[in-house]
């Protein structure tokens, strides 16, 4: 069973000349991370808008013009990045919705129907030239087949388009129908589209690694003893961790095909009066200081005086949304979205939702996520509206803390200062001035390092030297 098998469809016409080198370095990055996270994917090449033609669509029905598939469907080896290191520059005008099809097709003929594993298209394009009319119906209804056949197939699709600074000069008519039928796609849910204005964002517009999210609780949030509404909560985002470094052993013979290098520590604890006998683990308890002496407290002691919450989450009661401030917030976002299919409580989350935003409330909960979780969090659930018809209005949660959590740290103001020790005008201007390029979103303009397209720079750093050596 694949992990997951990727197709990039990558525009190769003259309007994207000046962007094809991040191109290639975009993806070069993710075939990287799968380098390291999975060398069983399978990865193809699908170029479009090039002057040759080669695909088993146009040989089979033709209609497919200017797409090639430079590299099929295959397991992760040294020649995939050969092929992205010479892409080539196109002559002609390329159809996006051209090069979807091939790639779908190739995905079909590869898994067929009953294959489930993750199967995923990464279209970059910047969707500046007309796409031909169907021979037969309207391109609405060409998007609205493709994506059936997507969903049925067990497709994801992920667009990226260069928008700003690559975009230069284009008919403004022709770019705004090609963004309303990728947002037909997009509107289906099985696509994600992201513009990109410049090559930070480009670098990070495509997940390297797709993150299944997993549910942390499923149940009833209770508002009281008689109403109960169905939810799951997931959270909102995972912090990306560094690959764990492993202990590594030089004694073995470097060029035997059987050496592990692995290091295995064990431990064994001697009694001091009598330190040649090895004491089993049945004969220790942990202990524990209290002053000048160590309490022993066996395993059984502890499960006895644990607190065993009951798994719920209930409602403790309303506040404005003035007094909980943002800086109170702890750790983790979570969301909370009504079952899915259950009509009901999809009604009964919205009428909330917007009772509380019309209100301008915020509601406190009580959480054990879990049966035996040894700990409750108290937090506050914020409603979060949605504005697509086909996403159903959900709430975020954020853990609040208790009195012994909050550490308050009073600095005396710089006006109970000596004039001699005051910042004088420069200072206070270069301070000023250093506050203001910090800030990320700048009046008139868009937000800048954006995290959903933002790599990380420390991660593709240490990809980079590890993919070194290895190879």
């Amino acid at each position: 069973m694949l992990q997951e098998a990727l197709v990039f469809l990558l525009d190769v016409s003259p309007s994207m000349h000046n962007l094809l080198p991040d191109v290639s370095k975009l993806c070069h990055m993710i075939i990287e991370r799968k380098f390291f996270d999975n060398k069983s994917d399978e990865v193809a090449v699908v170029l479009f808008g090039t002057q040759d033609t080669n695909n088993e669509l146009e040989k089979e029905v033709g209609g497919y013009e200017h797409v090639v598939v430079v590299r099929a469907i295959k397991v992760i080896a040294d020649d995939i990045f050969e092929v992205l290191s010479d892409l080539p520059r196109g002559t002609t005008p390329g159809d996006f919705l051209d090069a979807i099809v091939v790639g779908m097709d190739l995905l079909i003929k590869k898994f067929g129907p009953t294959n489930k594993g993750k199967k995923r298209l990464c279209l970059v394009t910047n969707a500046q030239h007309p796409i031909k009319e169907p021979d037969e119906g309207t391109k609405d209804d060409q998007i609205d087949a493709l994506c059936e056949q997507l969903k049925a197939h067990g497709m994801k699709l992920e667009c990226i388009v260069a928008r700003g600074k690559f975009t230069g000069v284009a008919d403004k008519r022709i770019v705004n129908e090609n963004d309303y039928l990728l947002s037909r796609f997009s509107g289906k849910g099985i696509a994600r589209t992201v513009f990109v204005e410049d090559r930070a964002s480009l670098l990070g517009a495509i997940q390297t690694r797709t993150v299944s999210p997993v549910t942390i609780f499923r149940g009833d949030l209770e508002l009281s003893n008689v109403m109960k509404i169905k939810v799951w909560v997931y959270k909102k985002s995972v912090v990306e961790r560094f690959p764990t470094l492993k202990k590594y052993s030089d004694k073995a013979p470097p060029n035997s095909k059987f050496s592990t290098h692995e290091v295995k520590v064990d431990f064994e604890y001697k009694s001091k009066d009598n330190p040649n006998n090895i004491v089993p683990p049945e004969q220790r308890i942990r202990g524990y200081r209290y002053g000048p002496q160590v309490v022993p407290i066996s395993s059984a002691e502890l499960e006895a005086l644990k607190f065993k919450p009951e798994k719920g989450i209930k409602l403790l009661g309303f506040t404005n949304a003035s007094n909980i401030r943002r800086h109170q917030y702890m750790r983790d976002t979570y969301v909370f979205i009504p079952e899915p299919g259950n009509r009901k409580a999809i009604l009964a989350v919205s009428t909330m939702a917007r009772a509380m935003k019309n209100a301008n409330k915020v509601s406190i909960l009580r959480c054990v996520w879990r049966q035996g979780q040894g700990n409750v969090v108290v937090g506050v659930l914020t409603p979060n509206l949605s504005s697509s018809d086909n996403i159903p209005d959900s709430f975020y949660f954020n853990i609040l803390p208790f009195a012994e959590d909050v550490r308050e740290f009073h600095f005396p103001s710089f006006n109970k200062l000596p004039l001699s020790r005051q910042p004088n005008e420069k200072q206070q201007g270069a301070a000023d001035n250093l506050v203001k390029m910090l800030d990320l979103v700048p009046s008139g303009k868009g937000e800048a390092l954006r995290p959903e397209v933002t790599p990380n720079p420390v991660l593709e750093v240490h990809d980079l030297f590890t993919l070194y050596y290895l190879r």
